[in-house]
């Protein structure tokens, strides 16, 4: 009797297995759907429970204020009414037509204009030459330059607005001080309606040009060299590079700045507020401080309103930036 050697059976074997074709693993527990429901539920729950200080703090300080300001600006809502809110009466659009019968709130409305169609074109344009400057002018002390035209941004409002008050004191400001070197009388800057808008315009102007510098040297810095250099090749000078090729590529960067910029000064409040309280003569009462105004009086109806109309202000503005600044493709 002859005995197959143990290799050539293993070999065998091997080769029946390989012709068998791969087996089967083994097949894996799937959770039932009961399983898997009560998953989902302790997921949900996690989450609802880690949104839930976040919801609190939207539902008290964001929705709820817009919602009975909302209330508010169609109503008669005034200081006494906050004990008896249900008393009140719903006027409509009352409010707001009063708003615009009121010539106090036109004034508002009209130095707000002024501020902005001044004060916007002036940071955008400050900003950008200083982006340039940095970029390719400056290049010795280019950080010190850049803490600068930013430190005024991070500085508080308020403490700004008081430096320039100081500043600008008739008889010891020192601008005055150094005017007077040189012989020349210089004006009381807050108290004249001469001047107390532009000042403050000059103030907001350098106030908020270094975020615009910040957001403009990004935009040039990515711009590819190759084209700046391909536009050279062809003969185009430094104001044709500039204008032809540079400025096309900052659109989102102006577009972003644009619209920024100028919802926060649509919203000028604080420069008033703390250096003249809207005089001399309401010639530096903005809308919003009207706003606040007529709510210190108790007119809650109207100051609603009033910001509601600052409001539609806004969104228009931001549209017609879009409108004239997004990418045209």
């Amino acid at each position: 009797m002859t005995t197959m050697p143990t290799s050539t059976l293993g070999g065998q074997g091997t080769k029946e297995r390989d012709a068998a074709g791969p087996q089967p693993a083994a097949r894996r527990r799937t959770p039932s759907p009961r399983l898997r429901r009560t998953a989902r539920g302790r997921q949900a729950r996690a989450a609802w429970i880690l949104a839930a200080p976040f919801l609190a703090l939207f539902l008290s300080f964001m929705l709820l204020p817009v919602v009975w300001s909302t209330l508010m600006s169609l109503t008669d809502t005034k200081s006494a009414d906050l004990r008896t809110p249900l008393n009140v009466s719903f006027t409509g659009f009352d409010n707001y037509v009063r708003l615009f019968q009121d010539p106090q709130f036109f004034n508002a409305l009209r130095n707000t204009a002024v501020f902005v169609l001044a004060a916007l074109p002036l940071t955008l344009a400050a900003g950008l030459a200083a982006a340039v400057a940095l970029d390719r002018g400056i290049r010795r002390f280019r950080a010190v330059f850049r803490v600068g035209f930013y430190l005024p941004v991070i500085t508080s409002i308020v403490a700004v607005a008081v430096v320039w008050k100081t500043l600008l004191e008739p008889r010891t400001g020192l601008v005055n001080t150094v005017l007077g070197w040189f012989g020349i009388d210089g004006p009381a800057w807050l108290a004249d309606t001469r001047f107390a808008l532009p000042v403050m315009i000059v103030m907001a102007v350098w106030r908020n040009l270094g975020t615009v510098m910040i957001i403009m040297l990004a935009g040039l810095q990515s711009v590819p060299q190759s084209l700046l250099e391909a536009a050279e090749i062809d003969g185009a000078g430094a104001w044709q590079r500039f204008w032809r090729v540079t400025f096309p590529l900052l659109r989102p960067a102006l577009l972003l700045t644009a619209v920024t910029t100028g919802i926060g000064y649509l919203q000028f409040f604080d420069e008033p507020f703390v250096m003249t309280d809207g005089g001399p003569l309401d010639s530096t009462l903005s809308a919003t401080l009207y706003a606040y105004k007529q709510f210190g009086n108790g007119n809650y109806d109207v100051a609603s309103a009033a910001g509601y109309v600052v409001f539609v202000l806004i969104i228009a503005l931001t549209v017609l930036q879009f409108r004239l600044l997004r990418d045209k493709d």
